[in-house]
């Protein structure tokens, strides 16, 4: 769960001030909020989607980041922290930028827990589709093989859904995973 922390930072004031602090916040409209720790099946799961996306995508000009990459939408004055992002951008990639964020991912991952789930259904995903770069926005259950795959199309989004025998398929990054593998190690049956 978001816990506000009642100031009101400027874009900049925030970032400096997430740079210096040992607890991550999300900044959203000049309020930030603190972010909850994740579970042990949370943090497999990431990290199963995470060593996938990166195995797929390497040497492909696309890169893969876990947790700490902090996503800016600037016309929503908002940085969240995905569990997985992907971006291909140029922008995103430069190493000589001095930025500590993306602005232009094609997929975003999160996984859902019971204190953060609505703001990820809810919060999250409005401000994730004014990004013009994203084609997917993935929402895995932490506690039951079920994952969410939102895809943006010419009529706008549409939502695909994985059962535990199902293939997930990821579009934006050619990839098809199977559930045994998104949630090997992570104990949920």
């Amino acid at each position: 769960m978001k816990h506000a922390i009642v100031l009101q930072l400027s874009e900049q004031e925030y970032l400096e001030t997430e740079r210096a602090s040992q607890v991550r916040h999300e900044y959203v409209a000049g309020e930030i909020f603190a972010m909850a720790g994740g579970s042990k099946a949370h943090n497999i799961i990431s990290g199963n989607v995470f060593t996938l996306l990166r195995n797929k995508l390497r040497d492909s000009g696309c890169q893969t980041f876990i947790a700490d990459m902090k996503v800016r939408i600037a016309t929503q004055a908002s940085y969240y922290y995905p569990d997985v992002a992907v971006t291909c951008a140029q922008g995103d990639l430069a190493s000589d930028s001095p930025k500590d964020y993306i602005e232009s991912p094609v997929l975003l991952v999160e996984v859902l827990s019971p204190t953060t789930e609505a703001i990820d259904r809810r919060e999250k995903m409005l401000a994730y589709r004014h990004i013009a770069s994203l084609r997917e926005y993935v929402l895995i259950d932490q506690e039951r093989r079920w994952v969410e795959v939102y895809r943006r199309n010419e009529a706008g989004w549409s939502a695909d859904i994985f059962a535990p025998d199902d293939e997930i398929t990821l579009e934006s990054a050619n990839l098809q995973i199977r559930m045994d593998d998104l949630y090997e190690g992570s104990s949920v049956a």
